[in-house]
């Protein structure tokens, strides 16, 4: 489970699902057809023990924001989160009592909400073509909350679609000095094994929405040399999608947290590696 946070949204699967839904929806097909279409083409994710229950959230809250939330999707959220099965999953997974009391106040909290009818349905979006943030090769840098700065490059910018996706690859830098391009350069690429993570790589697809609704927007330093190519649709590759600044902040801590009573992890990977094509 791809999970940054104990929000409902929060995880990859629930990102990808919802983003996927709405793709479909301001494509104009309905939302009995969507709701068909993603449930077919994911039952390796639903059959998924550590998964499954975040794809019938994202559908749920999708159809609802659509004012056709299905009865029998309603039932299963219902059954989902009354039954504790969730709380169950994470518990399993090791997740600490903090956390799964912070999940167990969403749930109830986003059964409530789906049980409330809208007032409206969310209206389909016409086609636009969309900027991505940063370009290719930016080299950026944000504070941490304890002061410290942070860095990060940009690896691809995703030009003239309706996504203007950015692929932000996150360092291991964490310092009381601003990074140079050259300690982008030569830094390792942060890894996650904090929660449910199991060493994976902090290099993640960004939307410009997610960016400009950020708190902490990143200084550009400069620009690296980037000579690969990335595809957002090669998803042998790995990469999560839907991060934000804000939440990646958050990750950079936890992680470096974690790692004060564990240990670090030796799955080791170098900005260079990722810029310089071999």
């Amino acid at each position: 489970m791809g999970a940054w946070g104990t929000a409902i949204s929060s995880n990859d699967t629930y990102a990808d699902i919802y983003g996927d839904f709405f793709n479909l929806y301001n494509e104009g097909f309905d939302v009995a057809e969507i709701s068909k279409k993603l449930i077919s083409n994911n039952q390796e994710t639903i059959n998924d023990l550590d998964d499954g229950n975040n794809f019938w959230f994202a559908l749920a809250k999708a159809q609802w924001e659509c004012k056709l939330l299905d009865d029998n999707i309603f039932d299963k959220v219902k059954e989902i989160i009354e039954t504790g099965a969730d709380i169950e999953v994470w518990k399993e997974l090791g997740a600490d009592e903090k956390d799964i009391k912070k999940r167990k106040i969403v749930l109830d909290k986003f059964l409530a909400d789906i049980q409330i009818e809208r007032t409206k349905a969310k209206s389909r979006k016409k086609k636009i073509i969309r900027k991505p943030i940063f370009e290719k090769g930016d080299c950026l840098t944000f504070k941490l909350k304890d002061g410290n700065y942070g860095a990060a490059v940009v690896l691809e910018a995703i030009i003239n679609t309706e996504l203007g996706l950015n692929l932000i690859a996150t360092t291991r830098f964490n310092e009381s000095y601003k990074p140079t391009i050259s300690d982008i350069e030569n830094e390792e690429v942060l890894v996650k094994n904090f929660l449910f993570w199991k060493n994976q790589q902090e290099i993640t697809w960004y939307y410009p929405i997610s960016l400009k609704r950020d708190n902490i927007k990143p200084e550009v330093l400069g620009k690296l040399k980037v000579g690969i190519d990335y595809n957002p649709s090669d998803y042998s590759l790995g990469f999560s999608y839907g991060g934000s600044i804000d939440s990646t902040i958050e990750i950079i801590e936890r992680q470096f947290e974690y790692e004060k009573t564990n240990l670090k992890t030796e799955n080791k990977l170098t900005i260079k590696e990722l810029t310089i094509k071999k």
